[in-house]
């Protein structure tokens, strides 16, 4: 009985430690390794962890904490509110340690207090990748009669083929025309961004042309949200996730791309399981901007027209500490090309998400987009979230079960991706 009471004793002890100790860990899992703020802006952060941090910088005016300049500062209360300040662009490196034990290295980085222009613009965008990508591969009928696979096991869903024997390849057509001209096939290809040699040998088909069997794709085009336009740099960021092959889930390399003005002239509303869409025509000979990057995060890129800057539309950013549950608004195009605003709820906030494209969930509630489109369809990512004034980030999915609901990104993981970080 003794015994019994023991192991009870010792029991709960754990128990009532593993209540304290879970939420901290959770805490220091979730710790970031990045944290933002904005030159010439006071940041209240709190943690909420047990542990101290020591700023490692090389120039004191950095960064203050408590309103206090930091030079290589020890000991600083992570479990404390912090106030952290700085003056000018930057960062400081920050060691966290528990009980003398270093867990993480953190980057304070201090952003450019700049303002954006917040769009909302549908644009027409087009991308043309580096190479040809490989969709997949198939079997060709030879002049014998006889089915061959001849590029099976050499090629892959997802290859780019860059060059066919020293010559690039900048199109299907031109990918065509190398098969056509040479029997045998050296191939320069990108697998899983290593770069890698092939051969392979044609087999001349029935109509007497060289053939080798892959279906592939060099470009793709659809509508999207221009999310915000950076006045001072010219640059803009867009969709808020990147644009992916439709075949084979693989971020699309862009070689040549761009944004072009478009006109919203149909709306197909989105349905539980069915997500709409935005129909529109797109202007190609009206290019806005050219499209530099393809992020997970993003489409970025220089405006080319600067009659889509007009620096009196710009507003301040809002950091993802700054954001707030409730209500809040986003801007977006669904008929015609006028960007017009409609309220949402913001419903909650992950600060620290791995998929930052998915950092907020966020519901329609205005009516008259309601009435329009069920919600958010495809076309509005990228749509600017506008809230007390500042732009704080863009939609970037729908809820496939609910359309009235989706995700949406914090503007300075925007922002960070832009720039390549």
């Amino acid at each position: 009985m003794q015994k019994l009471k023991g192991y009870i004793i010792v029991l709960g002890i754990i128990l009532v430690s593993l209540i304290f100790i879970i939420p901290i860990l959770i805490n220091f899992i979730f710790f970031p390794s990045n944290i933002n703020i904005l030159a010439g802006n006071t940041h209240k952060l709190h943690f909420n962890i047990p542990a101290v941090a020591t700023i490692v910088s090389s120039d004191e005016s950095v960064l203050k904490v408590n309103d206090e300049n930091l030079y290589n500062k020890d000991n600083i209360n992570l479990n404390d509110t912090l106030y952290l300040q700085s003056e000018k662009e930057g960062y400081v490196k920050m060691k966290v340690s528990l009980m003398g034990i270093p867990i993480k290295d953190v980057t304070v980085s201090v952003l450019p207090n700049e303002k954006l222009i917040p769009s909302g613009e549908s644009v027409g965008v087009r991308i043309d990748t580096q190479g040809v990508m490989v969709l997949g591969i198939g079997s060709v009928i030879g002049d014998d009669g006889k089915e061959y696979e001849i590029a099976k096991d050499i090629l892959k869903p997802g290859d780019m083929i860059l060059k066919v024997n020293d010559t690039p390849i900048d199109s299907k057509e031109t990918l065509i025309k190398c098969i056509e001209s040479y029997d045998s096939l050296n191939m320069e290809i990108k697998r899983n961004n290593i770069i890698q040699n092939v051969n392979i040998n044609c087999i001349k088909g029935q109509d007497g042309k060289n053939k080798i069997g892959v279906w592939v794709r060099d470009s793709t085009q659809g509508i999207g949200t221009l999310t915000y336009i950076n006045p001072k740099e010219k640059t803009f960021g867009a969709l808020g996730h990147g644009i992916v092959d439709v075949d084979t889930k693989e971020i699309m390399e862009v070689q040549d791309g761009k944004i072009m003005k478009s006109e919203i002239v149909d709306v197909k509303k989105g349905e539980k399981g069915k997500p709409g869409e935005l129909i529109g025509n797109i202007q190609k000979n009206e290019e806005i901007g050219k499209i530099k990057n393809n992020t997970n995060l993003g489409i970025y890129g220089k405006i080319e027209d600067d009659k889509y800057i007009n620096e009196k539309n710009a507003i301040p950013i809002g950091l993802k500490d700054s954001v707030e549950i409730g209500k809040a608004s986003i801007l977006c195009n669904i008929d015609g090309t006028e960007a017009k605003e409609y309220d949402i709820e913001i419903e909650s906030i992950n600060k620290y998400n791995i998929d930052n494209s998915k950092s907020m969930v966020i519901k329609i509630t205005d009516e008259k987009l309601l009435n329009k489109t069920n919600g958010i369809i495809q076309g509005m990512s990228g749509s600017p979230i506008i809230q007390n004034g500042k732009i704080i980030g863009a939609v970037t999915h729908v809820f496939v079960n609910d359309p009235s609901k989706g995700y949406g990104i914090f503007i300075e993981n925007m922002l960070e991706a832009e720039k390549g970080q």
